[in-house]
């Protein structure tokens, strides 16, 4: 990242109209002004408060430059070439009168050379002055601008702790630096800043706060939502064969030198209830990163267009956040085809293709289905998804575990109950069912002021009718189509 270096050569080259969309206005600011005193060029600047004046030094504002046409018309008859900074300029942009201005003092470049520099959140040129007119790409730190910044935080610290050693963690430095992507320099300095300031340190303790911080910073928190709850492999009973899966990829995701191929994803197919929404959790807990849920409940727009645009703007802040996990919850509730959908759901399928196809950044996605049937061919086959695991229904030695973490998440001491046995009457519950039976039998055994045991959690069991019960079936033809075309997760 060399912005100093790019927009000087922009600035010698006669260029005479710059369009710059950034939210660093400080930091640009200072950047031209840079530039200015190694051009010998004069630095104004431009503000609808406070007028026109030397940016270089504290000057009065110049006589009747507040209005935007007041401004420009001081700027076409000053014989004075220089810099002209116009921030915030893009509401005037509408005005015909504003655009001529504009297009004049550019095209009287050659006798006098005057640079507008139009710096703002969103600048987009009017067509009248797309020919005219440069639009300059502020550039996001890359991964050595983030190390030397940090640096630089850390020598700030200290020196205003009298030089005491900041306590770092390398291995949480280097997660610091990737999790910081997407970001601008501002931003990151601030997030750096409030680790240090924390606690002292920069440790992996740091890291989720400042992911949750990035994320506020996106300001598009309805479109994809920031799941705070991840969980552990630990508290997920079964899913052995996805375990060793991501444990075998993990060094290629996070970046390893000899794996020049991240994993992609991968798809969960599975019974509802068996444990595909925790599996999803638990990726992101394994691999210690950000968990982003995309629900296309929410991207669904009435107006034509707007779901695609909702669904790129969703993915775009997924690759702002990389490395991060995203969590698409019953995918096919997007991707599945409708007479009634106008085509919606075809556009919103090859958008995310597209995306799945030509992403460099390092997204996992974690796609969760229940009924395989409605997914189209092109999204299951081999290349788009590393893997497709089905999620079947856990056999006995899993479910007394289940029932183990559940119960030791109620406080429950697990060698009190008859486990096996009452894994054995419980052939056929689904993880989901297992915990609901340990929910209900609380609540039983509350009501009637007695302590929790097997009997109560039998009794649950037994009255209770399973889906492989309500759904056989499905569940039946379910098994029979993943047979031969997925990886059993357990």
């Amino acid at each position: 990242m060399n912005e100093l270096h790019d927009l000087e050569l922009l600035l010698r080259a006669d260029t005479p109209m710059v369009f710059m969309e950034s939210r660093e206005e400080l930091r640009l600011l200072d950047l031209i002004t840079a530039i200015g005193r190694r051009l010998g060029s004069a630095v104004f600047r431009w503000s609808v408060t406070e007028g026109l004046s030397r940016a270089e030094q504290a000057s009065k504002p110049m006589l009747n430059t507040q209005t935007p046409e007041g401004v420009l018309r001081h700027i076409k008859a000053t014989p004075l070439p220089g810099l002209y900074l116009l921030l915030d300029f893009h509401p005037y942009l509408e005005d015909p009168r504003t655009v001529r201005y504009l297009k004049e003092i550019a095209q009287g470049y050659g006798t006098t050379p005057r640079t507008l520099i139009l710096i703002s959140h969103a600048v987009v040129p009017p067509e009248e002055l797309r020919h005219l007119a440069t639009v300059f790409t502020v550039t996001l730190p890359d991964a050595a601008a983030l190390k030397r910044l940090i640096r630089e935080e850390i020598r700030g610290w200290q020196a205003r702790n009298r030089g005491r050693l900041l306590k770092t963690d390398p291995d949480a430095v280097q997660k610091l630096v990737s999790n910081l992507g997407g970001v601008t320099v501002t931003d990151a300095r601030r997030l750096v800043h409030n680790a240090i300031a924390d606690d002292g340190a920069i440790t992996a303790s740091d890291l989720p706060a400042v992911m949750r911080a990035k994320y506020a910073l996106l300001g598009k928190g309805g479109l994809v939502s920031f799941e705070y709850d991840t969980a552990s492999f630990s508290a997920v009973a079964g899913l052995s064969r996805l375990k060793d899966w991501l444990d075998r990829r993990e060094p290629a995701f996070r970046g390893a030198d000899d794996m020049p191929d991240p994993p992609k994803g991968v798809l969960l197919l599975g019974v509802q209830g068996a444990g595909k929404s925790l599996a999803a959790k638990s990726v992101a807990g394994q691999y210690g990163l950000p968990l982003l849920r995309l629900d296309f409940a929410v991207l669904y727009d009435k107006y034509i267009g707007e779901t695609e645009r909702n669904l790129r703007e969703a993915l775009a802040i997924a690759d702002t956040m990389a490395p991060c996990v995203l969590w698409i919850d019953e995918i096919e509730k997007g991707v599945a085809s409708s007479e009634s959908d106008h085509g919606v759901s075809r556009r919103v399928l090859g958008t995310l293709l597209n995306w799945m196809a030509e992403r460099s950044s390092r997204v996992f996605v974690v796609a969760t289905a229940n009924d395989i049937a409605s997914l189209p061919p092109e999204l299951i086959r081999k290349g788009r998804f590393d893997e497709l695991f089905f999620v079947d229904l856990p056999d006995t030695e899993v479910r007394a575990e289940i029932l183990r973490i559940h119960l030791q998440a109620r406080d429950q001491a697990p060698d009190e109950f008859d486990l096996p046995q009452l894994a054995q009457a419980s052939e056929g519950f689904s993880g989901a069912e297992m915990e609901q039976a340990v929910v209900a039998a609380l609540y039983s055994a509350r009501a009637r002021d007695e302590v929790l045991d097997s009997s109560h959690l039998m009794h649950e069991i037994d009255t209770t009718r399973p889906l492989s019960v309500t759904m056989r079936e499905h569940i039946d033809w379910l098994r029979e189509w993943a047979a031969e075309r997925a990886v059993p997760a357990h």
